[in-house]
Parts: structure tokens; sequence; C-alpha cells
């Protein structure tokens, strides 16, 4: 469903090569705007790279791209103003530490003093709080994080949170900047089936309200436009193997799954030494 923010995302022959050999190449997308595109493949075949080249925080190395009217990679600035990114482990962790409300405090303070025009940074105080707090409150309600839920409120440290309500913050902080493209990483990790079907629901709402999504995962649904990062080959034959070791030993499948998050935190942070943040 197009709503009067979402852009179309493209892409053609698109790849990123570092040091160390190319984190994804020969990417094709073809995306109507308020689509749900899935970047489906194994960590370590770069779909971390593709999202964050897609969302213009990473110079490509060959092809083309585009989201809405910018072109990459000669408008990344441009791509990055109308993009947000939630979930994309080292690059936009959640403080532990910090309060939901303290979080998405700070992110609206920011978003008002770096992303306002002069006339709205000089109204009063009053207006800038009332503006700020309905950013969040839609913001929240985009992202189904309910208030009322959570052990403290807002007042919940993150440290306390859920595995999923986590993710539903991420996405709620990267909503309240308004975003006409979010990019998520790691939709998947660590979730139950169940967990997984609302995740992808969420992502199908946000779409749907305006805002084209572009989702890592490791098993993309039906309904989405997805882009593969992994030979189907060894793909296959990789996922049968560990399948099939996990439910012979549940204290491997454990493993694996943190084993998954070390891998793909790795390579967000090899991504970014290799080719560099834009």
């Amino acid at each position: 469903m197009d709503g009067p923010n979402a852009v179309a995302v493209s892409a053609e022959g698109f790849g990123l090569k570092g040091p160390r050999g190319w984190a994804f190449r020969g990417v094709d997308i073809d995306a109507e705007p308020g689509a749900l595109v899935a970047v489906e493949g194994p960590s370590g075949s770069g779909r971390t790279c593709l999202l964050l080249a897609l969302t213009g925080r990473m110079r490509p190395t060959e092809g083309t791209a585009s989201a809405g009217p910018f072109r990459l990679p000669k408008q990344l600035s441009a791509v990055r103003r109308i993009s947000a990114l939630a979930h994309v482990p080292g690059v936009t962790d959640l403080d532990p530490a910090l309060t939901v409300e303290e979080h998405l405090r700070e992110r609206a303070l920011l978003q008002r003093r770096f992303d306002g025009s002069l006339r709205a940074l000089l109204r009063p105080r009053a207006e800038r709080a009332a503006a700020s707090r309905l950013r969040i409150d839609t913001a929240l309600a985009a992202a189904g994080l309910d208030r009322e839920s959570l052990p403290k409120g807002t007042r919940t440290a993150v440290r306390d949170l859920q595995r999923i309500e986590a993710l539903r913050l991420s996405v709620a902080l990267a909503l309240i900047g308004r975003p006409r493209l979010l990019g998520i990483d790691d939709t998947d990790l660590k979730l139950s089936d169940a967990e997984r079907a609302e995740v992808w629901d969420l992502l199908r709402s946000v779409a749907a309200s305006g805002t084209t999504v572009v989702a890592v995962c490791s098993e993309a649904p039906k309904d989405a436009v997805v882009v593969s990062t992994a030979p189907a080959e060894k793909t296959a034959n990789t996922e049968n193997g560990e399948n099939t070791a996990n439910a012979e030993h549940p204290a491997r499948a454990g493993k694996a799954a943190q084993d998954e998050t070390d891998k793909n935190k790795k390579e967000t942070a090899d991504a970014l030494a290799e080719a560099g943040r834009a």
C-alpha cells in the first residue's frame, strides 16, 4: 500500500567490496513505494552491508541503486536524510542502563535539534514539548510498544525488556524521525515462530502506513519482495546440516543462536571497517 511518504527502492548490479573481498555483489531490486523488502540469507553473507548501502550508510563499489528520487552512490547524504535504521548491532545498540523514556526523550531532542527548522526551534517551550510528545506517541503506536504492558512503564530499563520489546523500541526510535525508508536488521534472530510472525505483522503495518521497509532476515515471508545474498545451493546445504545437528543437540542449538549474534555483530563491524561509513 502506497503512503504519502513511501519511496520506491531499486538496485541493479549492486555490489560492495572491501579488502577481504566482496560483501555482496550482483544485487537487483525492484520494489514499489510502501513495499516490504526482505534481505534473506545466512549471517556473513553481506545482509547487513546491503542494508547499510541501501540506506546510504555505506558506499557501494559497483552498480547503482535508488531510494525514491535519490541515486546511489551519488546522493548518499540525501538517502540518509530520508531513511532510518533500527536494531542494527554495532550501529543502533540500545543502552541497557537507560530507561525506555530516556531513550525516547533523547531521540526526540536530537530529532528536534538536527531536523527542525529555525522557526520550530524558536517556538515556545510548551509547544516544542507538546510536539515531541506527539512524535513519541505516534512512533510508539506505530511500533506497537504499549507503555502499560512494560513492568515499570516507560521507566523500565532496557535490560529488563523482552527481546521483542527491545526490537519494538528500536523501531519506535527510528520512526520518531518520520523516515520514508526504514532499514531493520536481525528481524528474526532468537525469536520464537510466534514472535517472528508478530514482527512481520509489525513491519507490514509500518510499510502500509507509508514507510518502505527493508528488513534483514534468515527466512523471508512469502508476501515480501525477497532479495537473497547467498547462493541457493550453499544456503540449502548449510541450513539442512545445521538444522539436523541442532535438532539432535538442543544445547548446540543455543550455542548456534549465540554464534549467530556474534557473527552478525562481526559482519557489521567488518563492513564498517572495510568499506567505511558514508
